[in-house]
């Protein structure tokens, strides 16, 4: 096959601010909106659109970190950088680690959600197992990943279109019913709105992956800080539209209990073909967030493979794709491991423990590399500061630790038993061999 490592061929620099904050949005409207409002509903009633408005908060915290960080530098290590440039590499390697397990599992829980869909809206044609559907869609995504970034970037882009119209129809058939029900009204209390945050967290995560494409993004370093603040701000506008629309049509009692909740939201308006349409739409928003996951985390693995000499293989490029056809490989056989699951919900709730521990880390090092680097050039910087000290970054580490102790014990007990293999890990074969 032909190969060169990174340091004869580069990867293509080929995205536009739009391509990349379309991936910054496709990767956050992903599945977590289309299964998630129901059960939130459930939790802080029709005033769940506060709890959309908190997680949204949380997110900006350290989406400001991220930003600022990413107008430092512009390499797909990512928080590797960040960690390594403010703190060691071993923390370096450890923030990497459990980033590089929640890409393959969420890639890997999200495929499996797009098997159910396909499953059951083909159940009366022929039957075909899950996780072979699961199996199936990751394999083809990784083929067209390792064919190239503007053919990946292209197929998020419709994958995007289509989802944001399903979820603009949401909001249009719920308008005329808006100021039909409280929407203060919270069963559960702020207890409620918060737990309901917590949970409704993992549809915005994902906007952090943006920093990831750094080296195949034009002027990355003025484009990314912009493509991380306006994917949040559009997809935050659009899923509290969506929160409001769908406690007015249907009954926040009646959202808790369904597995399919905007489907059924369609469905209470326009019948059957509606839930047709918007499972099939489901089918292109999962679709979309495996793809997105498996072009970040190969890039993510990609920029380690620069940074240790035992890990250096991870670095090839294809002379001809242009892209880490061996990092594409790796992640392409964990996420279909994970597809072999029967039940990954454990284990994919172990992503809320990598994805918190990441954000605190990042914005502690946002903190440290204010005061460690007080000369360096910051084409973009957090606001609201006292003389070096980040306000937002300290709110962000904070918030997350309150969404950390919202997880069941025994994902904080996996997580801390992942970071454990990852030190030991780090020990064994990257420990002297940068």
């Amino acid at each position: 096959m032909n190969t060169v490592v990174e340091k004869e061929l580069k990867l293509k620099k080929e995205l536009s601010i739009w391509q990349t904050t379309f991936a910054g949005i496709g990767i956050i409207l992903g599945a977590g909106i289309y299964v998630l409002i129901g059960s939130a509903a459930g939790m802080a009633g029709s005033a769940v659109w506060i709890s959309f408005l908190l997680a949204a908060f949380v997110a900006a915290f350290t989406g400001l970190s991220y930003a600022e960080f990413s107008s430092l530098y512009s390499k797909d290590e990512g928080e590797y950088i960040y960690a390594e440039k403010s703190f060691s590499k071993h923390i370096g390697f450890l923030v990497v680690w459990l980033i590089f397990f929640e890409g393959v599992v969420s890639a890997a829980a999200v495929a499996l959600g797009f098997g159910g869909y396909f499953a059951n809206l083909f159940s009366n044609i022929f039957s075909i197992p899950v996780f072979l559907v699961a199996l199936l869609l990751v394999i083809i995504l990784s083929s067209i990943n390792y064919y190239g970034i503007q053919q990946s970037s292209w197929l998020n882009m419709f994958c995007t279109s289509i989802e944001t119209l399903g979820l603009l129809f949401i909001i249009f058939i719920g308008i005329p019913k808006i100021g039909s029900v409280n929407l203060l009204e919270m069963p559960n209390g702020f207890t409620g709105i918060s737990t309901a945050a917590a949970l409704i967290f993992f549809a915005f995560i994902g906007f952090e992956a943006v920093i990831k494409l750094a080296e195949e993004t034009k002027s990355a370093k003025k484009v990314i800080p912009k493509a991380l603040i306006l994917s949040i701000i559009i997809t935050t506008i659009i899923y509290i539209l969506v929160a409001v629309s769908v406690v007015s049509i249907l009954d926040y009692k009646t959202l808790g209990e369904s597995k399919a909740p905007l489907a059924d939201v369609a469905a209470s308006v326009f019948g059957s073909k509606a839930f047709l349409v918007l499972s099939i739409i489901a089918l292109f928003s999962t679709g979309n967030t495996v793809l997105l996951l498996l072009v970040t985390t190969s890039r993510l693995t990609y920029g380690m493979g620069n940074e240790y000499k035992s890990l250096r293989f991870l670095s090839s490029v294809h002379k001809k794709t242009r892209t880490p056809w061996i990092a594409i490989l790796l992640v392409m056989l964990f996420t279909a491991a994970f597809t072999l699951f029967n039940d990954i919900t454990l284990v994919a709730s172990i992503t809320d423990f990598t994805i918190y521990g990441t954000f605190i880390t990042v914005n502690a090092a946002l903190i440290v590399s204010r005061y460690k680097y007080p000369k360096l050039k910051r084409s973009f910087k957090s606001p609201i500061n006292i003389g070096k000290f980040p306000v937002l970054a300290f709110l962000g580490i904070i918030s997350s630790l309150f969404m950390l102790f919202h997880l069941d014990s025994r994902v904080v007990i996996g997580g801390i038993i992942l970071t454990i293999v990852g030190y030991g890990l780090y020990s064994l074969i990257c420990r002297g061999s940068k």
